[in-house]
């Protein structure tokens, strides 16, 4: 069977409600962009965009599959993931009263971190294949798998370019510089339940 613009249409709905969902992506983009400023948002958008849709790519490929013959392999992504989240609460907490820093951050630095926060968190290839087994038919065409990825990159590179033209905007940015202690506390808070919660959880 080949792909269709309504399995399109079902898998962008699934896919854009989970985007909204608050999570530990969106919580690393938003503190990425108040404090390092437009650029530094949708860099960190598509590091994080373009790890999900290599998670779906994953998926479509069944890698799944290996997870559950080698269930290590899970489990050290999964492990390595939560490290990386508890890591960046404990920089984000330490350094939660000190001054956003006057230097732009690095794209390429930008967009690793963002692929590095999804890279660390196999459940969003579980999450993509048990979307694709319900909307997808089986046995797509490779052109079939590529058109979904790139959709898949797509609407996550709109979705995270302009949530970072909305918190870079003045306004945002003054609210959290006056606000930063009590926001970087937070979002530390956040990122490190994040990251327990994937080394607790079976």
């Amino acid at each position: 069977m080949s792909l269709t613009l309504g399995d399109l249409l079902a898998f962008n709905t699934v896919l854009l409600a989970a985007l909204l969902s608050p999570g530990a992506a969106m919580l690393f983009m938003t503190r990425a962009t108040v404090t390092g400023g437009r650029t530094a948002g949708v860099a960190t958008g598509i590091g994080l965009g373009s790890a999900a849709a290599l998670w779906t790519l994953a998926a479509l490929l069944g890698l799944e599959a290996v997870f559950t013959l080698f269930p290590w392999t899970y489990t050290a992504l999964k492990l390595g993931g939560a490290l990386y989240l508890i890591w960046i609460a404990i920089q984000t907490w330490r350094h939660a009263h000190g001054p956003m820093g006057a230097a732009p951050v690095p794209k390429g630095r930008a967009v690793l971190s963002g692929m590095l926060l999804n890279f660390g968190n196999p459940k969003s290839m579980l999450f993509a294949a048990a979307v694709i087994v319900v909307v997808f038919p089986q046995g797509l065409a490779a052109a079939d798998i590529a058109v979904i990825v790139l959709n898949h990159w797509l609407l996550e590179l709109v979705f995270y370019t302009g949530l970072a033209f909305v918190l870079s905007t003045p306004q945002v940015r003054r609210g959290y510089i006056s606000l930063k202690p009590i926001f970087d506390r937070i979002a530390a808070t956040l990122l490190g339940a994040f990251g327990l919660r994937l080394i607790l959880e079976k």
